[in-house]
């Protein structure tokens, strides 16, 4: 099981990354949250990985923080939610908000993300609010700048946003309203609020 990656950022895209290590490209599925902080590419990278295994393939997901992985792998456990909805939930509210939704009973803050309907957010309160004593006094521990992505910034929070099922309209929209509402010009910032006006 592959637990740990540290090699070269061969490319990236906001839900996915190429780490080169040692001459061998792994595919890496990762949250926003993650994206957000990477470095350019042809840096060094170093990721916290969950290697999910399925009858027809070996899926790595990947996390800039130990903290980030282990509230990953929490809301795998609840019933009806997979890796990629994992992923998804991570992509819209960073770990810090999320943990603070779940402890809090705050299903509507958790609705907020595409794919968490009410029934699944009550459900992921109802399993998870007294596990996740572990992260409340938890810092992130790892935070780096946010490199320079190819394109954009505006393209690539749209990218985010497909990725996450919101149509292109959609998320053409948002950016522009968030820009015309004079969000800060970060992609994370200019993400989160995106995705609050397509909520």
């Amino acid at each position: 099981m592959i637990a740990h990656l540290r090699g070269k950022l061969r490319e990236k895209q906001p839900n996915l990354v190429t780490v080169d290590v040692a001459g061998v490209g792994y595919a890496v599925i990762i949250p926003v949250s993650t994206y957000a902080q990477l470095n350019s590419t042809g840096t060094d990278i170093s990721l916290e990985i969950h290697t999910h295994v399925r009858e027809d393939a070996l899926v790595l997901f990947g996390f800039i923080s130990k903290r980030e992985k282990g509230v990953f792998e929490k809301l795998i456990t609840v019933g009806g939610i997979g890796p990629r909805l994992a992923i998804t939930i991570l992509s819209g509210l960073p770990a810090d908000e999320l943990v603070s939704a779940i402890r809090t009973g705050d299903v509507s803050r958790l609705t907020c993300v595409p794919g968490v309907g009410k029934k699944t957010g009550e459900r992921i309160v109802l399993e998870l609010r007294e596990k996740l004593d572990v992260f409340e006094t938890e810092s992130s521990d790892a935070e780096q700048s946010s490199g320079a992505g190819e394109g954009t910034v505006e393209q690539e929070v749209i990218s985010a946003l497909l990725n996450l099922g919101c149509s292109r309209d959609a998320a053409r929209s948002a950016v522009s309203k968030a820009r015309r509402e004079g969000c800060e010009g970060t992609f994370e910032s200019l993400f989160r609020r995106a995705l609050e006006l397509i909520s």
